[in-house]
């Protein structure tokens, strides 16, 4: 064997050493392999992952925001963003969510102690069979009455007219809600464009009544029409046979002529139903003449003037008239409109149902074939 082959291993494995330093020298070889081992471990570990980039925090709240005004235009709620000062001061105060908006009576701004009640086209119930309508008609209007009668913070009501009137019982549910309200509150009609009619019915329950000089109303009587299609269907060929329990139960039928019997039955019907409207005019305007009383109430129109010197209604004049009236009667100070809170997305689009819906041919029918005593000025 050559000498000398490997220095380290013949130094390290040189068995002419002493035993003490032999052993010495192997410990010695092993600790310097053990740390050059680990050194290149260490080299060799690769560096960490860089961690996955956060969103942040400016992005988390733009994304909370989307979201919430995503879910604010299915729900119909709207969301309003505004700087709100560290500490802002009592003048520097902003008005809250309800003051900005407006409420309704069951969320009202306080500041408001007036109701004010719109009454708006041909007074009845509602008959819609759109999925897409919202609640409307006479037991809407009635039902808000009621509400601010109830409420404390109401002090007085504005009715806002501007009808031809409607059907019998439609125009008493609000006269009787009016009536009762005003036990407790303070109650101004206010005349638009057109208060005849059953329009004028109701504010017979009112305690005051303004209007505009130019205002068309009065029209006080009764209207049923019926309807005959007879020729027509005889021309189409369509021909209907009644059965009948009685001699008048298809009485007012669009299918055949009216007897003079029946003419009599239904004369008589709007002869009661226009006693119960002179009864109303007469309650609620006890200082016109009986010979005015008599001379105006046989259905003709009259314009808000005329109205006035006839003691028909009190004051000329519109909303601020209306309000200032309200205030005074009720002891008001400062009267102050209770606002409604507008409309929601999702009302304004179930509202399109109403407006887009149109008859069948069997609807028309059925509604000339269907008489109605109506206090309604037709022309």
């Amino acid at each position: 064997m050559p000498e000398n082959e490997n220095e380290g291993l013949s130094a390290s494995t040189d068995m002419s050493l002493p035993k003490e330093q032999w052993e010495q020298k192997l410990l010695e070889n092993e600790k310097t392999a053990f740390l050059t081992t680990d050194s290149d471990k260490k080299e060799e570990t690769p560096k960490d992952p860089k961690p996955a980039k956060r969103l942040s925090g400016r992005g988390a709240w733009s994304f909370l925001l989307l979201a919430c005004f995503a879910v604010s235009a299915v729900c119909g709620v709207y969301l309003t963003v505004r700087p709100v000062p560290a500490c802002p001061s009592a003048k520097e105060a902003k008005p809250s969510a309800e003051e900005v908006l407006g409420a309704s009576l069951s969320a009202r701004n306080k500041k408001g102690n007036v109701a004010w009640i719109k009454v708006r086209g041909v007074i009845a119930q509602d008959n819609s069979t759109s999925p897409f309508s919202r609640p409307k008609g006479a037991s809407e209007i009635a039902k808000k009455i009621r509400e601010a009668g109830e409420d404390k913070n109401v002090k007085a009501i504005v009715l806002d007219i501007n009808s031809p009137g409607g059907t019998v019982a439609s125009v008493q549910d609000i006269y009787s809600e009016i009536l009762r309200a005003k036990e407790n509150k303070k109650v101004v009609a206010l005349f638009r464009d057109v208060a005849a009619s059953g329009g004028f019915y109701i504010a017979m329950a009112a305690d005051k009544i303004v209007a505009e000089p130019g205002t068309i109303t009065g029209s006080v009587g009764v209207i049923m029409q019926t309807g005959n299609v007879e020729g027509l269907f005889e021309k189409i060929g369509v021909k209907v046979t009644p059965i009948t329990s009685g001699k008048y139960k298809d009485m007012g039928s669009a299918y055949r002529p009216m007897t003079d019997a029946e003419k009599a039955i239904l004369q008589d019907m709007v002869d009661d139903t226009y006693g119960q409207f002179l009864a109303a005019v007469k309650a609620g305007r006890p200082n016109v003449k009986p010979e005015d009383m008599t001379e105006y109430t046989d259905g003709r129109i009259f314009t808000g003037q005329r109205a006035f010197n006839l003691g028909f209604i009190d004051k000329l004049g519109g909303e601020e008239e209306a309000l200032a009236l309200a205030g005074e009667l009720a002891g008001i100070k400062d009267p102050q409109i209770i606002t409604q809170r507008p409309e929601s997305l999702r009302e304004l689009i179930f509202s399109f149902g109403s407006s887009v819906e149109s008859q069948t041919l069997t609807q028309q029918l059925q509604s000339i074939a269907t008489p109605s005593v109506s206090y309604l000025w037709v022309h």
